[in-house]
């Protein structure tokens, strides 16, 4: 039998819902013709969402930056400023980040991610005090923020446990956690770029730790900064491990890396192919994560709009508010109406949907879709005006 047959009889025992092993995800990932691997993740994808696979979904939401300030200094971070560096540095006031909530639902979000760097004096009270504030003025806006590099943080700042640190953010208003500080979870890669931030396996205790309290998240994994194709896999497996275990993470995430304004030299970043072919092992390997999120922040619309082809179901956020990717190059824009356009001319119908995927608005009818974005400009244009420190909004997609 050849090595193409042999690949195939896996792609189709996956397509059948049969689980693969990582060896075999590995050399799908290497060597699977490209339209053969899409097939079979689209066929899982289908026989996933059987009765609606002709969706695909979006969420309109906010990323709020509070800070800059990081002690973590990760090489491929261009958003951060070291706590000595007061030029640099800078941190928003609570009245601003509930103008930037309140500009939020205005315009139809339904969400917000809380993201800054790991500042030197924010433990669990930091947190606290800015979620009740946010649940108490928009108990309407779902609090999708931080992960489990900041709770480490601020487990020890306030010198508490994380299991306690994550109980009481969640008590006073976080909903669920985002994949944040993921980036890859195999050691070798991970010391490269992250040297001061916790492991992987610790990263993934404290994932685990937050489900088996109740608080869900995704997960994410960041391409192109010299990891090899079995460290990706390898990320990957460590995910559905923990997936076996608490079924916590909601949808997994890939993203590219984006070189500019930082300290990574030399490296290369994932091409659109690689990142196409990571979409479609995801939806074939991980058989127990939901959801795979197709982005278009750092590959571009039109890949962001394969990759529905190629086993994502959803694409992301209409973002209202991003700084850190856009920080390091990633310069794709789009809206709404874009992204619509984006799904229908993917041959699924659109849907705007909630944090925990439940469908808000299908856009069944394209004569009732939105027509304009003076929304969206007059949040621009606004938030400009009246911004402080950080004060330039871009139309981007969330992590």
């Amino acid at each position: 039998m050849t090595e193409n047959a042999d690949l195939q009889s896996v792609l189709d025992r996956a397509a059948q819902g049969g689980r693969i092993t990582p060896q075999e995800a590995l050399d799908l990932y290497r060597s699977a013709p490209l339209h053969a691997l899409g097939q079979a993740a689209d066929a899982v994808r289908r026989r996933r969402y059987a009765g609606i696979d002709h969706i695909a979904t979006y969420i309109i939401e906010r990323n709020i930056n509070y800070t800059n300030v990081c002690v973590t200094a990760c090489k491929f971070c261009a958003f951060y400023a070291p706590p000595k560096d007061t030029a640099k540095g800078w941190t928003r006031d609570l009245d601003d980040i509930l103008r930037r909530c309140a500009e939020t639902v205005e315009l139809g979000g339904t969400q917000i991610m809380f993201q800054g760097g790991h500042h030197p004096d924010y433990g669990v009270e930091y947190y606290e005090k800015h979620f009740a504030a946010i649940k108490k003025e928009f108990p309407q806006l779902v609090i999708h923020s931080l992960g489990a590099s900041e709770v480490e943080h601020m487990a020890r700042i306030s010198k508490v446990s994380v299991e306690e640190a994550i109980q009481r953010i969640h008590a006073a208003g976080l909903d669920s956690f985002a994949g944040a500080g993921a980036e890859l979870l195999p050691a070798r890669p991970r010391k490269a770029i992250a040297p001061l931030k916790e492991s992987g396996e610790r990263w993934l205790e404290i994932m685990e730790v937050a489900h088996k309290l109740g608080v869900e998240s995704t997960s994410t994994m960041l391409m192109g900064t010299g990891e090899t194709n079995a460290e990706r896999i390898e990320h990957l497996r460590m995910i559905r491990d923990v997936q076996d275990r608490t079924g916590g993470f909601r949808a997994f995430i890939p993203y590219t890396y984006q070189p500019e304004n930082n300290h990574l030299k030399g490296r290369t970043q994932a091409t659109l192919f690689e990142y196409l072919r990571m979409i479609a092992i995801a939806r074939i390997f991980l058989d127990n994560v939901a959801h795979i999120q197709g982005s278009w922040l750092t590959t571009g619309k039109e890949i962001g709009q394969l990759s529905l082809h190629y086993g994502a179901d959803d694409l992301g956020s209409i973002m209202l508010e991003e700084n850190v990717v856009s920080s390091a190059g990633a310069k794709h824009r789009s809206n709404r109406m874009e992204i619509i356009d984006l799904i229908r001319k993917a041959g699924r119908v659109p849907a705007q949907r909630t944090t925990t995927y439940e469908h808000l608005l299908v856009h069944d009818d394209p004569a009732d879709d939105p027509v304009d974005d003076k929304a969206v400009s007059h949040l621009s244009s606004t938030a400009i005006e009246s911004g402080k420190a950080h004060p330039e909004l871009q139309i981007v997609e969330a992590k």
